[in-house]
């Protein structure tokens, strides 16, 4: 009986941390896109042990257009930083398809790899790439926080403004 209640225990935990998932992207008024599809000859997600690995991914708007362009260039620090929040949206998707539709497997985001694409002399990739980190803590709460390198690159693909691969560790 003790196991029962134990798995019933644990069945309503993940329910509820599913729904809360859910219902803070909903409260934000955000929204998880589509899953596309790679663009070369690589996989969106790898998974090996407790691990998923994310490609990278970049800010695709919802109508399917990139934020493209230098940051601190020809985009603001605060556009870089809608951008990174954007990425953040595609590698959450990306990460539900990953573990069959439940963001509650999710135990940890550990670690943010964070590319700027900008000048030689722009040093504020880490405001850039705090638009990632601040959703995923706003997302996953205490599970939310990682570790994270914020990189400045001369050019990305396509031009586009920022590109952030995630590691993450789910049950």
């Amino acid at each position: 009986m003790k196991q029962l209640l134990t798995l019933a225990f644990l069945f309503a935990h993940f329910a509820a941390t599913a729904q809360n998932e859910e219902e803070k992207l909903k409260d934000l008024g955000l929204q998880l896109p589509p899953v596309s599809k790679p663009i070369a000859n690589y996989v969106k997600y790898v998974r090996t042990g407790n691990l998923i690995f994310l490609a990278g991914h970049g800010p695709t708007k919802a109508d399917g257009t990139n934020i493209t362009g230098k940051v601190g260039k020809d985009l603001t620090i605060e556009q870089g930083y809608d951008a990174a929040r954007i990425t953040a949206l595609s590698l959450i998707a990306t990460l539900k398809d990953a573990l069959g539709g439940h963001l509650s497997k999710v135990k940890r985001i550990v670690k943010v790899n964070g590319y700027v694409n900008c000048m030689p002399d722009f040093t504020e990739q880490p405001k850039v790439i705090n638009g990632c980190s601040d959703l995923l803590v706003a997302i996953f709460g205490e599970r939310g926080k990682h570790a994270r390198a914020a990189m400045g690159m001369v050019a990305l693909p396509s031009n586009i403004a920022v590109e952030i691969e995630l590691v993450v560790e789910v049950e």
